[in-house]
């Protein structure tokens, strides 16, 4: 378990499933994070037993330190440790839930285990610039924007660019 003040991560149980997979059948959720598919229970069960035995990736649960309830849920993937970086997705799984900090201290959290546990130099992530709550969120916990793929994704009748960002270890123990 990694706590911090308000979240912990933990890893991901079969009982989190249920939440995992409501939050994928949120249209707005899907939207920020240019998701076309709509996942069945199924998939998703079958998704996570196979992220479980992935070498390169580790998954958590956020919950609530005061009441331990599941709120979302991010992973660290895509592990190279030949050049010392990993990639980086979270997912709050319910409105309720945005905007009071949680998302951003469970990525610290993440920073926390990438950084001091893993020993890797760089986190990197993508996300699309309609997703402007996420990008502060970002931000806020120290990724810097590095580039930007122009019209990348062009779904809901508009295009949207890829924003890639990153955080060194460097910027974390700053």
């Amino acid at each position: 378990m990694i706590k911090g003040r308000l979240v912990y991560l933990r890893p991901i149980e079969d009982n989190d499933m249920e939440s995992i997979y409501k939050s994928c059948q949120d249209e707005e959720f899907l939207y920020m994070t240019g998701t076309r598919k709509s996942f069945t229970m199924d998939e998703i069960i079958k998704s996570y037993r196979q992220f479980s035995k992935d070498p390169t990736r580790y998954d958590f649960a956020i919950c609530l330190l005061d009441n331990n309830k599941l709120i979302g849920d991010l992973a660290i993937l895509d592990v190279d440790e030949d050049n010392k970086k990993a990639g980086f997705r979270i997912s709050l799984h319910s409105k309720n839930s945005l905007n009071k900090g949680y998302g951003t201290e469970a990525t610290q959290l993440a920073q926390k285990f990438t950084f001091e546990e893993l020993k890797l130099n760089r986190l990197e992530l993508e996300v699309f610039s309609h997703n402007i709550r996420g990008i502060k969120a970002y931000e806020k916990a120290g990724f810097k924007k590095e580039g930007i793929l122009r019209q990348s994704l062009y779904m809901n009748n508009k295009y949207s660019d890829e924003v890639l960002m990153g955080m060194l270890q460097e910027d974390y123990y700053k």
